[in-house]
Order: structure tokens, then C-alpha cells, then sequence
């Protein structure tokens, strides 16, 4: 197999996959040493969490005489260090400029980080489900936001001092009322549409477990059913 040369490697610089570990080895030491833990602390807490990497792992990785890195040990790393897998790989305002896959020219971690989490869209780069699960986030967010304002409303119409501050705090409750059931009416098409896809939608909190209709009510409408 024909082995690609950059001319940066050429001139001494690291080739990419020697980059991305050095860009993890670097920043767990950074964070390590910003907790006052030593590589025996590390190791500790990594085999708390149930994947143990002894210390001497975590030492030849810092100083890069580990020869590989494994996915495991990054998640792991990172929650043993309070943080972030992708804050591992491209650590921001610690490294300035990465690569994100071989051969490619270096770039700015920041952008780098933004691609590899899907906050900046790609051209041609499918998201998978991820925007259904956003959008369904922002749903839940306006239901539960809506049904609170709308008690609110309410209790401030039942303690009313007088006709026209009832008649304006029953108009509050209204408009929050409409906006929840608008909410509960699109996480309920939502849900649908994932499921349809086969995908299993996420768990709803307890204020909304009236968005799902029961399982064997298949003839009414979702107006007659929410």
C-alpha cells in the first residue's frame, strides 16, 4: 500500500493521526494539571468509571509514546476529567490550527470542532436524525414553558382585584394556552414522523404525557385525542 508523504511531514511536522493524539495527549495534561491531579489520580478515576487505564498508559500518552489511542479511552478521559470527548480531540484556544482528516490543509480548531459536532452544516453531510431530536428538544422547551405561564396566568385571574385585571390575566392564559397545545400538536407529528422512520423518540417529562395517544386509540383525531 503506497504511503501518502505531506511536505509538512517532510519538513518534521506531524503527520494527522500523530496530531489528533497530540492534541488529546496535550489537552488531558492540561486538564489534569489544572485539577492538581497526578496521572495515579487519573488513572483512579478512570477505573471508578469502570474502564481502568493504568498510570503508565496515561504517562506514555502525555508524552507520546503511546501508539494508539482508542475511542473507549477518550470518552473515558473525558469524563474522568470533567469534560467533553470533542474538547479532547480539538481543544479550543489551546491548539489554533488542526486537521480534520489526512492530506488536508491545517484550520482553525474552532471551525474544525463546530464540523465534527454538527453545529456547521457541511455541505453533501447527512445529520441523521439529529434536527428531528433538536426540534423536538425546542418543543418540549416551548410546552413546559407554556403550560407554566399559563398556571400562572391562572392564578393571577382567580386572585384578581377587580373585572379588568381578570379579563387581561384571562387573556395571558389563553394565548399560553394555545401556545402549549400548538407545541403538544407538533411534538405529537414529530414523534409520529420519527417513529415512522424507525426511530425511537425521547422520553417526554411527565407534564407532557399526554402527547403519545394510547396505543389502541387509532380512530379519533390528534384534536380529539390532546
Amino acid at each position: 500500500m503506497t504511503q501518502h508523504v505531506r511536505d509538512d511531514e517532510e519538513d518534521g511536522f506531524p503527520e494527522w493521526e500523530d496530531r489528533i493524539k497530540a492534541n488529546v495527549a496535550g489537552e488531558v495534561r492540561r486538564r489534569r494539571k489544572e485539577m492538581g491531579w497526578s496521572a495515579q489520580d487519573l488513572a483512579d478515576q478512570c477505573e471508578r468509571l469502570g474502564h481502568p487505564i493504568p498510570r503508565n498508559v496515561i504517562a506514555n500518552m502525555e508524552s507520546g509514546r503511546r501508539a494508539s489511542l482508542p475511542l473507549v479511552d477518550v470518552m473515558v478521559l473525558a469524563a474522568a476529567l470533567a469534560t467533553y470527548p470533542a474538547c479532547l480531540i480539538f481543544p479550543v484556544g489551546y491548539v489554533d490550527r488542526t486537521q480534520e482528516l489526512p492530506f488536508q490543509d491545517l484550520v482553525p480548531t474552532w471551525d474544525a470542532l463546530r464540523r465534527f459536532t454538527g453545529e456547521q452544516d457541511v455541505p453533501g453531510h447527512d445529520a441523521g436524525l439529529v434536527p428531528d431530536f433538536e426540534a423536538h428538544a425546542d418543543l418540549v422547551s416551548t410546552a413546559l414553558a407554556a403550560i407554566e405561564e399559563e398556571e400562572r396566568a391562572r392564578f393571577t385571574a382567580e386572585a384578581a382585584a377587580s373585572p379588568a385585571q381578570q379579563e387581561e390575566a384571562e387573556g395571558r392564559r389563553a394565548k399560553y394556552a394555545d401556545q402549549g397545545l400548538s407545541a403538544k400538536y407538533n411534538l405529537r407529528y414529530l414523534r409520529r414522523d420519527l417513529r415512522d422512520n424507525g426511530a425511537t423518540p425521547p422520553d417526554l417529562p411527565p407534564a407532557l404525557a399526554d402527547v403519545d395517544p394510547p396505543e389502541d386509540d387509532t380512530h379519533t383525531t390528534s384534536e380529539e385525542r390532546l
